[in-house]
C-alpha cells in the first residue's frame, strides 16, 4: 500500500506542517502498519511534478506524462492542504495548484482522502467550484471543526466525520527542562500582512511581556516557524525582542519538531499566534492561550472545549484578554481534558481509514 501525503513533510521550516506530516503517518500506520509513504510539499517537490498551474496542465496533456505515471504508483492520495490552505485566503494560485494535483491524482487512479483540515473560506465562485470538485472526487472527507463541516456541506459534499487536528495522533513527547511561560511570536503577524494590523500586534506582544513580568513570570521566546527564505519566519521577531529586552527574555530555537514538543510539554503555559504552537502544547497537556488571526482557531479549539482564544485586535484589548486568560484558575486540569478529548476525536477517523485501506 503506497500512500502519498500531500502538503506536509518532516523538513518544512513551519513546524505546523511537520505536525501534519508526523500525525498523518502515525495515524495511518496505526491502522495499516505496512503502508509505505512518500511526501509532496513545497520544499519536498518530486521531480515529476511541476508547481505552477500552467505547467501542471501541460504535464497532464503530455503523452506518457511522467507526472501521471508517478501519481499512478500510489494507492491513496492523502491531502492535508497544509491544514488551512483549502481556501482562497492565500491566493488563487496556491488553491489552484493544490486542487489540480488532487484532480490528477484521482485521474491517475489513487483514492483521495481529504485529511482533517479547515475547509474554507472561499470568496470567489471559481474557488468554490474547485473546492467542490476536490471534495466530490474524494473517497473520504474529514473536517477538523464544525464550521468546516458546514462549509463542505454547502459545497455539495458532506464530511464523513468531524474530528480534530492531526496533532492529536502524535504521542506525547518526553518533557525537557521546565519553562514558565513560552511565548510564540508570529513572524507572519510581526510584519505587514493581510490578517491584522502588525503595529497593533507588536504593541500587544510588548504589553503582554510587560504584564507577565509584572506578575513575576519568566518568559521564554520560542519560534514555531524556523529560519527560511520566507518573510514570515518567527526567528527574526524573537531575536528582535530578545535584543530589545537586553537578554532578559530567554530564547529557545528548537532544532526539530521533537524538541519543540518536548519544550512545550515542559512549559507551565504557552501563548502563541501560530495555531500549531498552541495545538502542540495542548496535545501534550500544556495550557495554551491562542492569539487568533483567522477563523481557523476558534471553531477547532471550541469543539475541544478550550475557550482561551483571543482575537488579535487593538493592542490594549488583546493584551488584557491574554493576560486575564493566563491568570485563570484550573488551566492545567482543563488542558489535560482537552488532550484526552483530542485523542478521542482523532480516533473517529481510524475505522473509516482502515476500511478504505483494506478495500
Amino acid at each position: 500500500m503506497r500512500i502519498l501525503i500531500a502538503w506536509a513533510d518532516d523538513v518544512s521550516p513551519n513546524l505546523g506542517v511537520r505536525v501534519l506530516g508526523r500525525g498523518s503517518i502515525d495515524l495511518i500506520s496505526s491502522v495499516h502498519p505496512s503502508a509505505e509513504f512518500e511526501v509532496l510539499n513545497y520544499g519536498s517537490r518530486p521531480a515529476a511534478v511541476p508547481w505552477s498551474p500552467r505547467s501542471l496542465l501541460r504535464q497532464r496533456l503530455r503523452p506518457g506524462s511522467p507526472m501521471m505515471e508517478w501519481l499512478s504508483s500510489f494507492d491513496v492520495f492523502w491531502d492535508t492542504r497544509s491544514g488551512d490552505s483549502f481556501a482562497d485566503i492565500y491566493g488563487m494560485d496556491r488553491h489552484l495548484t493544490m486542487s489540480l494535483i488532487h484532480e490528477f491524482a484521482a485521474q491517475a487512479g489513487a483514492r483521495c482522502i481529504m485529511a482533517p483540515q479547515t475547509i474554507g473560506p472561499f470568496g470567489r465562485c471559481t474557488a468554490r467550484a474547485l473546492a467542490s470538485r476536490s471534495l466530490k472526487r474524494s473517497s473520504l472527507v474529514f473536517a477538523r471543526d464544525p464550521r468546516s463541516a458546514e462549509a463542505a456541506a454547502g459545497l455539495g459534499r458532506r464530511v464523513d466525520a468531524t474530528t480534530t487536528d492531526l496533532v492529536f495522533a502524535i504521542d506525547a513527547p518526553p518533557t525537557r527542562a521546565p519553562h514558565d511561560v513560552v511565548l510564540n511570536v508570529s513572524g507572519l503577524l510581526w510584519q505587514q500582512n493581510p490578517h491584522v494590523d502588525h503595529q497593533e500586534y507588536r504593541r500587544a506582544v510588548r504589553l503582554i511581556i510587560a504584564g507577565l513580568r509584572a506578575d513575576g513570570r519568566s518568559v521564554t521566546l520560542m519560534p514555531h516557524v524556523l529560519a527560511s527564505r520566507a518573510h514570515d519566519s518567527d526567528i527574526a521577531a524573537a531575536h528582535e525582542l530578545q535584543v530589545e529586552y537586553a537578554g532578559e527574555l530567554d530564547l529557545l530555537v528548537p532544532t526539530d519538531l521533537d524538541e519543540a514538543r518536548s519544550a512545550l510539554a515542559g512549559a507551565r503555559i504557552v501563548i502563541g499566534a501560530r495555531m500549531h504552537a498552541c495545538l502542540n502544547a495542548l496535545s501534550t497537556g500544556t495550557p495554551a492561550i491562542a492569539m487568533a488571526y483567522s477563523r481557523k482557531f476558534r471553531p477547532l479549539l471550541a469543539e475541544l472545549g478550550w475557550e482561551y482564544v483571543v482575537d488579535v485586535d487593538d493592542a490594549m484589548t488583546t493584551s488584557r484578554a491574554v493576560l486575564a486568560a493566563t491568570r485563570s484558575p484550573g488551566l492545567a486540569e482543563r488542558a489535560h481534558e482537552v488532550r484526552a478529548e483530542g485523542r478521542s476525536r482523532i480516533d473517529r477517523l481510524r475505522p473509516a481509514v482502515a476500511a478504505l485501506l483494506a478495500g
